[in-house]
């Protein structure tokens, strides 16, 4: 199984974001954490910078959406450049619908799990994303350590996917770095989303091949 890396521009310097993501241009995904201040702690950006950050990369942008009200906000975020729209499973009673307007903007739709959110809450949905996301961390902030429970979750989203038939990426965010990737990508893990492990290295590729060399048996 191959490997994908997703940098969280969340840990880069946002006074010279350009740079900061030049010094990741070898990644495979460029990860954009979109917070409200409602659904999680914090507030990050919104549509202007992931406009912007399309005019400067050629990564897919994977926009994850920790926002309340989602569905008021996907076309937006369509049209500004996102590839990738993951909205968490708690915020919506109407998940279906919301994944399918994912699609009908023109881009991959995906789900993402808090940690107290079991796996089974995605079940009936889990054929209509290309993308699950496993927190490994209470979202909101960057820098915290890996939950250890998660393990557990990873395996059982892999079970479910694996089901479908379908090729989904299993991606965790969350305390990643050279310890813990290798044991979400054992767990069945193929896309490690990393923030601070990567843009606070003074060789932030070289933190990229590390990670992607982390192996699943």
């Amino acid at each position: 199984m191959t490997v994908r890396v997703a940098p969280s521009i969340l840990s880069a310097d946002f006074a010279n974001l350009t740079e900061s993501i030049r010094t990741v241009e070898t990644a495979d995904l460029l990860h954009v954490d979109v917070m409200d201040g409602h659904f999680v702690p914090n507030i990050t950006i919104g549509q202007p910078v992931v406009r912007s950050l399309r005019k400067a990369t050629h990564l897919p942008l994977d926009v994850h959406l920790m926002i309340d009200n989602p569905s008021l906000y996907i076309e937006d975020f369509a049209e500004a450049g996102s590839s990738i729209i993951t909205v968490h499973a708690e915020v919506s009673c109407h998940l279906h619908r919301l994944l399918n307007s994912i699609r009908d903007a023109g881009c991959s739709p995906g789900v993402a799990l808090c940690p107290a959110t079991p796996a089974v809450m995605i079940e009936h949905i889990i054929h209509m994303v290309d993308l699950v996301l496993v927190m490994t961390v209470n979202p909101g902030f960057g820098g915290q350590d890996f939950i250890p429970e998660m393990v557990t979750k990873i395996r059982q989203v892999r079970e479910m996917i694996d089901r479908t038939g379908r090729e989904i990426d299993l991606q965790v965010d969350g305390g990643i770095n050279d310890v813990t990737a290798p044991i979400a990508v054992q767990a069945g893990a193929n896309v490690l989303v990393a923030g601070s492990y990567i843009f606070e290295s003074p060789d932030p590729a070289e933190r990229l091949q590390r990670l992607r060399a982390a192996r699943r048996v």
